[in-house]
């Protein structure tokens, strides 16, 4: 049955990559070189959340290859995680040029293919990195969205229809990239996703 239920999830997903590549709902395909559908484990259980392509990954159409992406890699790998182990993904499956914040349309007809990958992978465990993907999750969930500097860090619950999940908005690694003396915070939230995963 798990290795059904396995090959079903590996079809879904590689139908959902399929429409992603074809996606012409907003403006942002006429200048994207590869949408970024996803990275990682289909069967992991923690999806990790970011707001869009960069430069680099619309070049690669992988998840976090720049500077934010080191950073990631090295907060993954204090808490003994690695990429392969978790799956990777966005709000915006392509770059906006000028790396411009995402916008309500962009958002709006984008945001279903992240629906369905939830729905497809069933992580027990979702990252939120940076204000845009968390206020998107915590909308989709219910749940009150504030500042992320306020919220980062915070372990929150929600109800979906594979059983219960756990959230946690975190900084976008890109913050570190600007501001090295975030490094520490970024650290101390990655600290307590390893506590949040030993219990």
């Amino acid at each position: 049955m798990k290795e059904q239920q396995k090959e079903s999830k590996k079809q879904f997903m590689e139908s959902l990559s399929i429409e992603i590549n074809n996606c012409k709902k907003c403006d942002l395909w006429k200048t994207r070189n590869k949408p970024l559908v996803g990275d990682g484990s289909i069967n992991a259980e923690i999806l990790v959340i970011g707001e869009s392509p960069g430069y680099y990954e619309d070049l690669q159409g992988k998840a976090f290859v720049g500077e934010a992406g080191k950073i990631l890699d090295n907060l993954l790998g204090l808490v003994n995680l690695k990429r392969k182990g978790i799956y990777i993904t966005n709000v915006l499956k392509c770059h906006p040029p000028r790396n411009h914040n995402p916008n309500r349309q962009e958002i709006d007809s984008c945001i279903g293919y992240l629906y369905k990958q939830i729905d497809i992978i069933k992580p027990k465990i979702i990252l939120t990195l940076g204000k845009f993907a968390s206020k998107e999750i915590f909308d989709k969930f219910n749940l009150d969205f504030t500042r992320i500097s306020e919220l980062r860090g915070r372990v929150f619950e929600a109800e979906t229809n594979f059983g219960k999940m756990k959230i946690i908005p975190l900084y976008h690694p890109a913050v570190a990239c600007y501001h090295n003396e975030m490094i520490g915070e970024l650290k101390k939230d990655f600290e307590k996703l390893g506590l949040l995963m030993k219990n």
